[in-house]
């Protein structure tokens, strides 16, 4: 076997949810007479998906420490409901409304990591007291629905950056120099992840897998940015928002103490104890970022949808769980990337358009992705015990 193969083995389930969205996407592209892959429709997929991207990256922390949440949908029509009442009735300036509203997400996020963290109740059972209180808070401030609220507010999930460098035939040039910046930013973090591990005399990738690793990312960013260029409004705002969180936390995961931390704990709670990490204020941390996360998935959401409505967020919670596992996240806790939990809510969210462009019942659309999500814990758990068998 060479050494390609081999670390394609070891790796089958990174390269795996990857291949799974590419065939979802042709499979669709297909189905769709070519409509899936409409410039119009990738900037749709972005900003109709953003909240799932969002809530997951917090999602993906919260499971690798080994607890769930299951209050992030509520606190989202909650929080919303709180931020549109500031922007109408209290008559606050957009900019102002979305701090406080963060720092309502953060109060949320204490109020819940307190009763996991220090009193001990099960994060299951504080979150699913939290999604009835805080469904029952957003029913009762916001009623049915508060409108009226500020168009450059709106414009954060709605809208698209100008276009300050004109056109290249139908191509927004803002939109292609920022897929060109992507792609060289990541190469050169794929590069410099790849000599620190040498340094640090760890297992590496051969350099033929590696290049072709970066070859196939750069093209696949280089397609959707060509594609998104072509669009009505070229790039999202709320694309640069995710990308931020992404490179955000991929950063406080894998390179901050307190992102080792959350591994540890969720791999092995008591040795995690013993060899000197907090884990109290570990979950602490956790459910007041996921409170936070929550907070901006609230902004994106009442944004998007140019209202407070008491009844956003339904399911939230479980598109964004859901994300996490078909990305790779373990069950057990322990395991998980905030790039697989994208590609995971990328998956969810091609599903919904393909099916919704081929006018899938909505009943059907729920049973299809809840098939995906039993399908995708279920490869994983076989492939670990294939692992652990070998």
């Amino acid at each position: 076997m060479t050494a390609v193969s081999e670390y394609l083995g070891r790796n089958v389930r990174q390269y795996g949810i990857v291949g799974a969205l590419i065939v979802i996407v042709l499979l669709f592209q297909v189905l769709t007479d070519g409509r899936l892959l409409y410039p119009n429709n990738i900037a749709s997929l972005i900003q109709q998906n953003a909240y799932v991207m969002i809530l997951a990256i917090g999602m993906v922390m919260v499971i690798v420490a080994g607890h769930i949440d299951l209050s992030v949908g509520s606190v989202v029509a909650f929080v919303g409901g709180l931020c549109a009442i500031m922007l109408t009735d209290w008559e606050l300036p957009w900019i102002l409304a979305v701090v406080l509203s963060l720092g309502i997400g953060a109060l949320v996020g204490m109020w819940q990591g307190f009763w996991i963290a220090y009193v001990g109740i099960p994060a299951f059972i504080v979150t699913l007291a939290g999604m009835l209180i805080f469904r029952g808070l957003a029913i009762v401030l916001v009623g049915t629905t508060v409108a009226g609220l500020p168009s450059s507010f709106n414009a954060i999930s709605n809208g698209s950056l100008p276009n300050w460098l004109g056109f290249i035939g139908d191509a927004d040039v803002v939109t292609l120099c920022i897929g060109a910046v992507g792609i060289v930013a990541f190469a050169v973090t794929q590069w410099r992840s790849r000599a620190a591990a040498r340094r640090h005399e760890l297992a590496v990738e051969p350099m033929s897998a590696f290049v072709i690793k970066l070859v196939v990312a750069s093209v696949l960013i280089a397609v959707v940015t060509y594609w998104l260029s072509l669009s009505a409004g070229g790039t999202p705002i709320v694309l640069l928002i995710v990308g931020a969180l992404i490179i955000g936390y991929t950063f406080v995961l894998n390179r901050t103490v307190f992102g080792r931390h959350i591994y540890a704990v969720g791999g092995n709670r008591h040795a995690a104890v013993l060899s000197g990490v907090n884990s109290r204020r570990v979950d602490f941390g956790i459910f007041v970022n996921m409170g936070v996360l929550a907070a901006v998935a609230a902004i994106v959401t009442t944004s998007r949808a140019g209202a407070g409505v008491a009844s956003a967020g339904v399911n939230y919670e479980l598109d964004a769980i859901a994300a996490c596992f078909i990305g790779g996240t373990a069950v057990t806790g322990g395991v998980g990337r905030i790039s697989g939990a994208m590609i995971g809510a990328l998956i969810m969210g091609v599903l919904n358009m393909g099916l919704s462009i081929m006018a899938v019942d909505a009943a059907w659309q729920q049973a299809i992705k809840g098939l995906v999500l039993l399908l995708a814990v279920a490869f994983d758990l076989v492939s670990k015990r294939r692992s652990r068998l070998a």
